[in-house]
């Protein structure tokens, strides 16, 4: 499940995910957003918190983030990552080079800093 979260800068877009993500949810909550976001912005950062009970994501909404990611990639301003799932952790370590924009991952113990840094510009 996606949900998006209040209290950002309107320049930011931010959302939970818990549960399993599927496609539909990707295409209907997140992507309007990112979309909305972009067309009164010039430059969005992107608070992800990811709970510990997150269950995966559909190939197709896998898909739709890296196309989102690539299609707007000069529009990225920062990206907060915020959890404690180790395989997350290990990916954007991994590729995190790949992210066109600053980019910092927080446990879920410093949600707090997260949110402030993602806002501090």
């Amino acid at each position: 499940m996606i949900e998006n979260l209040q209290g950002f800068p309107d320049d930011t877009v931010a959302f939970a995910c818990r549960g399993h993500v599927t496609a539909h949810e990707y295409e209907t909550v997140l992507i309007p957003r990112v979309d909305q976001a972009l067309k009164a912005h010039d430059k969005v950062c992107v608070y992800y918190q990811i709970g510990d009970d997150f269950g995966g994501i559909d190939p197709g909404a896998v898909w739709d983030d890296i196309k989102t990611g690539m299609q707007h990639r000069q529009q990225w301003e920062r990206i907060a990552v915020v959890t404690d799932v180790g395989w997350i952790r290990s990916t954007m370590r991994a590729f995190g080079f790949l992210i066109p924009c600053e980019m910092k991952m927080f446990p879920m113990a410093e949600m707090a800093q997260a949110r402030e840094w993602i806002s501090a510009r």
